[in-house]
């Protein structure tokens, strides 16, 4: 297996036939239900189980996994982290970018000064930003063409037109 994403976690039973209530991260919600198997644990250990149904309920996923039957067996799932391989995603249109791959990613200015890395992404309705930690913490919108001048997966560094002071 590839690179391991977080893509929700499990928050608890649902019902009595083992069913599991899933808080997702994807965007839609409902995608998650399509990536299978999911990777259920933590950073030190993880079980691996195969989607075998879902559906959304309020703002919720409701999740049927093979192998987990019982309310107390979808009980002790509750709290974990739910992981899939980063193959599973559909491929991305060019410009188009998984927050899940901008995480990590140093981002240097224009000049090449470095302000630090994407420690998180946060949606903001107008755009996304990116968490940005280095010296201090920056919050910069991800705003390409206009802030974000590339973005180089490979390279692991995204430029930026921002003033390192701000």
């Amino acid at each position: 297996m590839g690179r391991q994403i977080i893509a929700g976690e499990v928050a608890g039973a649902f019902g009595v036939r083992g069913w599991v209530k899933v808080r997702s991260y994807t965007e839609p919600p409902d995608n998650i239900v399509g990536y299978s198997p999911w990777l259920i644990g933590n950073e030190a250990a993880r079980k691996e189980f195969k989607v075998v149904s879902g559906r959304r309920h309020g703002n919720w996923m409701v999740v049927c996994l093979e192998g987990v039957d019982t309310r107390d067996q979808a009980l002790q799932l509750s709290g974990l982290k739910i992981f899939v391989d980063r193959s599973q995603f559909e491929p991305t249109k060019p410009g188009e970018y998984y927050w899940a791959d901008l995480i990590g990613l140093e981002v240097r200015e224009t000049s090449g000064r470095s302000l630090g890395t994407v420690v998180s992404m946060m949606e903001t309705g107008a755009n996304d930003v990116m968490v940005v930690q280095g010296e201090r913490e920056r919050l910069i919108p991800f705003v390409v063409g206009e802030f974000v001048k590339s973005v180089d997966l490979n390279q692991g560094v995204l430029i930026v037109d921002w003033d390192p002071d701000f």
